[in-house]
Order: C-alpha cells, then sequence, then structure tokens
C-alpha cells in the first residue's frame, strides 16, 4: 500500500516508517521539522535499506496536502502530527488546541476529497483521565481530561467518530500508553529539542551530564514508592501495532475501532529510574519535587483487545527499553 504518514519523521512516526518499509508498504511523509530533524530521514533509510518520499509542510495547509494527494494514489494514512507533551499542553493550552485539532480537520478535508478511507489516528491514554478503574479497558470511559493534551486528544477522537459516521471511513483510534526506548541500531530515537518533556530523555539526558539531576515530579501519590505509575511501552513495539492495525483496517467495514498499545504492566517512576541503573551499570542525581499540573496517579492498560483481534503484543520490557534509550543518547553524544 501506499501510505502517508503525517509527522513521519518525528520520534514514534520515524520507527513506524521504518516498519512500513520493512513490510514493503510505500511511504510519504509530511513533516513541518517542528520537533524533528531533517538527518532522520537517512536514518531511516540506513536501518531499511530503503527510500521514502519526504514533503516538507504542515498538515494544517491544505494545499501542500491537497498536492500530496493529487500526485499520489495515496491507500491510507497514519497521523501523528501533533504537539504531544502534557506539562507544556498545560503552559501553552491554545496552542494545541489549535494545532492537534485543525490539522485533523484539514486531512480529513483532503482525504475526504480523494476519497482515501482508511486512517490510523495517534491518540492517546490520557482520553480516559484520572480513571481509578484498572487496568484500562477501551471500555472504560472517556473521562474529562487532565490536560489540555488530552484534551485535544478527546476532541480528535470524538470528530473522527462523528465524520466516520458519515462518509465511507475505517478508522482505528490507537490509545498509546507511554512509549519511551529506541531503536535497538540507535540511529533513531527520541530527540526532543531543548528541555525535554518526558521522563525518559530527562534520564537519559541527566546521565550524560546534560543536565544537573532529575526532578521526580511528587512522591506522595497512593502507590508502592508514592511516585507516578505509567504503562512504558517500546517505541518499535509501537510501530509495530501501526501496521497491524493498517493491514486490519484493509478488511474493516466503514467504522471506527479503539485499541489500546500498551504492555499491560505499570511502573513507578522510581522503578524506571532503578531499571536504568541496574542495566546500564550507572547511578542517576535525582531530587523530589512537587507535583506537576495535569499529572494523574496511575494508569496501565489490558491489552486483551490488542492481543486478540490484531496479533499484537509488547516484545521489550523495561530494561529493554532503558538500554536502548541509553544507546541512543549515547550515539547523541557522539555525533
Amino acid at each position: 500500500m501506499k501510505i502517508l504518514v503525517t509527522g513521519g519523521l518525528g520520534y514514534i512516526g520515524s520507527h513506524t516508517v521504518v516498519e512500513l518499509l520493512s513490510e514493503g508498504h510505500e511511504v510519504i511523509v509530511i513533516d513541518n521539522l517542528n520537533n524533528s530533524k531533517i538527518e532522520v530521514r537517512g536514518k531511516i533509510e540506513d536501518i531499511s535499506n530503503k527510500s521514502f518520499e519526504l514533503v516538507i509542510g504542515d498538515v494544517n495547509d491544505s494545499k501542500v496536502l491537497n498536492d500530496i494527494f493529487e500526485s499520489n494514489e495515496i491507500e491510507g494514512v497514519i497521523h501523528f502530527a501533533a504537539h504531544k507533551a502534557v506539562g507544556e499542553s498545560v503552559d501553552h493550552p491554545v496552542m494545541y488546541y489549535h494545532n492537534n485539532i485543525s490539522g485533523l480537520i484539514s486531512l480529513l478535508g483532503v482525504m475526504d476529497k480523494y476519497k482515501v478511507s482508511n486512517l490510523i489516528f495517534s491518540s492517546s491514554c490520557t482520553v480516559y483521565g484520572a480513571t481509578q478503574d484498572l487496568p484500562v479497558t477501551e471500555k472504560n470511559d472517556i473521562q474529562l481530561a487532565e490536560s489540555p493534551y488530552g484534551t485535544s486528544k478527546i476532541i480528535c477522537e470524538e470528530i473522527i467518530q462523528d465524520f466516520t459516521r458519515h462518509k465511507p471511513m475505517k478508522s482505528i483510534l490507537l490509545r498509546y500508553f507511554n512509549p519511551v526506548g529506541a531503536h535497538p541500531s540507535a540511529l533513531i530515537g527520541e530527540l526532543p529539542l531543548g528541555v525535554p518533556n518526558n521522563l525518559v530523555p530527562f534520564i537519559t539526558q541527566t546521565a550524560a551530564g546534560i543536565r544537573k539531576e532529575l526532578t521526580v515530579f511528587g512522591d506522595d501519590y497512593d502507590t508502592v514508592d508514592g511516585t507516578c505509575i505509567r504503562d512504558y511501552i517500546h517505541v518499535v513495539d509501537l510501530a509495530k501495532a501501526h501496521v497491524k492495525a493498517l493491514d486490519y483496517s484493509v478488511s474493516m467495514n466503514n467504522s471506527v475501532d479503539v485499541f489500546n498499545v500498551g504492555t499491560g504492566k505499570g511502573n513507578t517512576v522510581l522503578e524506571v529510574i532503578q531499571a536504568f541503573d541496574k542495566v546500564n551499570n550507572l547511578s542517576l542525581p535525582y531530587k523530589i519535587g512537587p507535583r506537576r499540573g495535569g499529572d494523574i496517579e496511575q494508569i496501565w492498560a489490558d491489552t486483551t483487545k490488542v492481543n486478540d483481534v490484531l496479533g499484537w503484543t509488547a516484545s521489550y520490557g523495561i530494561e529493554d527499553m532503558m538500554k536502548h534509550a541509553w544507546k541512543w543518547q549515547q550515539s547523541l553524544s557522539q555525533d
């Protein structure tokens, strides 16, 4: 299939492009380079030993999208292009609403015009809010989000649900839990521009001496060690889930389906730090700070549906994730 990947040079997007190319798909990437670098293209091609078309542009620019669809027989779209940091969204809510929601609307308009029906949407477990019903299944209620990022994902999901009711669309919403790690080759990985908003890049940058110490936001939660619990998933496993979802979408009737994508196991922040120290033989400097706005106490996935319907399971554990994340950080230090 010929697949358009929006945000395909970003963290999850780049790993997904590798998997798509490896499975024989033809790929076109659109990326505005706001949170990625052009050099990632060559790294993807080095890993896959295959090339792909790259368009530097923004999904909010309907002319750029029209040109892509006019020039290519696009058969499916995987939509990553969005801002994605919970903490940043609390500080800059309007930026998140505008970018994440209007980008999707622009994309759907062009997909409708060119009769492209297969859509894989990058959603998030943040749509479940501060749920107490754990582990989280796809039947859990969508709750009031704890951050503008989460709100933007809920609205985007509602738009896709509504759009699919009225148009011939086969849409899959993948609700990610917490993607971490890097490609085992250390050629691609998470590349935050500026101060990281997510835990693992802050861990690796602290270990590399770029940051003085890591701040753990709160140790007074009702968890085993007082720190937040998340379901961390290796980015390569997550990328493979997109390929499985794409394959499944082809056989769907016009409808929307939803899948949680995680490991089904939660780890506290301190457990992640301990796993990083253990597998890399390091001792990370950290301090306990106050709670951070927008963070929920604990969440992890029930992965029964994605395992059974898509035939996908996570293959990497938390120590693999920390090993590959550190290998990636070390490769950056050598560049």
